[in-house]
C-alpha cells in the first residue's frame, strides 16, 4: 500500500523513537506513530488543519517535502469511533487514544479512520477525459496510523520543499474558534 505523508524536509520523514508529540491516535510517550494520508491532498490537509492555516497567502510561506511510502500489506484496524470524534478538534484526542490503545492491546499494529482535516468527498482527486482534467468522482480521505519502529517503511521523497495546492483550503476541516 502507498501513502502520503508531508515533513519538514530538514528532518527524517519518519519518528524512530517514542519523543513523539502525542497525536489524535497515540498519547504522549506511546510512539512512534506514523500517520499517513491516502492521498497526497489529504496529508497537506493535515498539515494546513494542525497549522491552523486559514489564508491563501499563508500556504504561500510553506515548504515541506512531500513522501510517498509503502507500507507493505498488512490490513488495518477500523476504528470504531463516532465521527464527530474522529474528527473532532483537539479536546477529542483523549478518547481517540484510549480507543487506539484499546486496539492495540489487542495486537492491532496499523489502524484506519476518516480524515480529520479532509472535508467529506473531498479526496477525489483529478481524472482526465477525453483530453481535458476534471474533478474525479468526491471519495472520503482517510488516514492510517502505523505503530512502532519504521524499520520496514520505504519511501521516496516526491516535493522537496512544496506547499499545498491553494484550492484545497476550502476543502479542509479546520479547527473550530
Amino acid at each position: 500500500m502507498i501513502v502520503f505523508r508531508q515533513a519538514d524536509p530538514r528532518f527524517p520523514f519518519l519518528w524512530s523513537d517514542a519523543s513523539q508529540p502525542a497525536g489524535r491516535w497515540h498519547a504522549e510517550g506511546d510512539g512512534p506513530a506514523h500517520y499517513f494520508a491516502e492521498t497526497p491532498d489529504g496529508a497537506w490537509a493535515e498539515l494546513l488543519r494542525h497549522e491552523e492555516i486559514t489564508e491563501p497567502e499563508d500556504i504561500d510561506t510553506i515548504r515541506r517535502a512531500l513522501w510517498a511510502v509503502e507500507i507493505g500489506d498488512q490490513r488495518p484496524q477500523p476504528v470504531s469511533l463516532p465521527n464527530a470524534i474522529i474528527t473532532g478538534a483537539r479536546e477529542t484526542y483523549p478518547r481517540c487514544q484510549a480507543h487506539a490503545a484499546g486496539l492495540r492491546a489487542k495486537g492491532a499494529g496499523r489502524l484506519i479512520a476518516a480524515s480529520a482535516a479532509l472535508r467529506q468527498g473531498s479526496a477525489g482527486g483529478c481524472e482526465v477525459v477525453r483530453g481535458v482534467e476534471r474533478p474525479a468522482p468526491p471519495r472520503d480521505g482517510r488516514v492510517v496510523v502505523v505503530f512502532g519502529p519504521p524499520d520496514d517503511l520505504i519511501g521516496w521523497k516526491v516535493v522537496e520543499q512544496g506547499s499545498p495546492p491553494r484550492d484545497l483550503l476550502t476543502r479542509v476541516r479546520h479547527f473550530r474558534s
